[in-house]
């Protein structure tokens, strides 16, 4: 990443507003380009100083945070949600927000909505810079008569434990079938979602995620190695050394993803 990330902080709570500012200062990445307490002023704001990222308060009067984000369109920056709410939780993620915080939250928890900042911008640095480099470039959003069955979402939204989660959904490594859950395994990480396999993969990209078992999808690109075993299964070992198995009904739907007979 380039520069600092020039941030905006917008909560009508002069307590909620400090509280961020003050944790934004510890990081010397960050340069804080205001302070508002309302929408209106934000937009303004926002016009004048062009933010990287803001930091967005749901609830404000004149003009609350979604409002706000409808408003600028195209111009809004990245935006983190802080509310004490966690019914806005599914409009946040429909508007693209990176994340959504619920006061009261920790140093902690504030840090890792920072670090997913930090890697949306510079993702979103590096493919501007790219984007002048060649052209033309392939749009990113699909054209409007697009098939809807084409347009897919680019996140999960999981409530766990009093928190909210976007959950990237390229960052998934695999997924497996748990009762009326099906649990996501990403990195180190682990998180149920209520649901069944066939609803999950219906939401998944199909040139990345794979059905390779009743009770078990795999993200292509984190396949590291393919052995056969017996009855025409295959042991399948990922990249992070997890061994799953290949059962032969779901063996043509990798072959055909991999365009080579197994």
């Amino acid at each position: 990443m380039t520069g600092k990330i020039r941030t905006l902080v917008v909560d009508d709570e002069p307590v909620a507003r400090a509280r961020v500012l003050s944790l934004l200062r510890d990081e010397s990445d960050i340069e804080i380009v205001g302070e508002c307490s309302t929408a209106p002023q934000a937009v303004s704001v926002i016009e004048a100083t062009s933010p990287d990222l803001v930091f967005l308060d749901v609830q404000m009067p004149q003009m609350d945070g979604f409002e706000l984000a409808r408003t600028l369109g195209n111009d809004m920056p990245a935006v983190v949600f802080v509310t004490a709410y966690d019914e806005y939780a599914l409009a946040a993620f429909e508007i693209h927000a990176l994340d959504y915080l619920l006061k009261p939250f920790s140093a902690e928890r504030f840090k890792s909505a920072l670090t997913h900042a930090r890697q949306h911008i510079a993702k979103r640095q590096q493919t501007a810079s790219s984007a002048r480099q060649v052209l033309p470039r392939t749009p990113d959003a699909p054209p409007q008569d697009a098939p809807a069955e084409t347009i897919r979402r680019d996140r999960l939204v999981i409530k766990s434990s009093g928190r909210i989660y976007f959950v990237r959904i390229h960052d998934i490594d695999w997924c497996e079938a748990s009762g009326n859950y099906v649990r996501l395994h990403i990195g180190q990480q682990t998180h149920l979602v209520r649901g069944t396999m066939s609803h999950l993969e219906s939401q998944l990209d199909p040139a990345q995620f794979v059905r390779i078992h009743r009770s078990a999808i795999v993200n292509v690109e984190r396949i590291q190695e393919l052995r056969s075993s017996f009855n025409g299964e295959y042991l399948i070992t990922l990249t992070d050394k997890t061994r799953l198995t290949l059962s032969r009904g779901y063996r043509e739907g990798l072959q055909t993803r991999l365009g080579k007979a197994l």
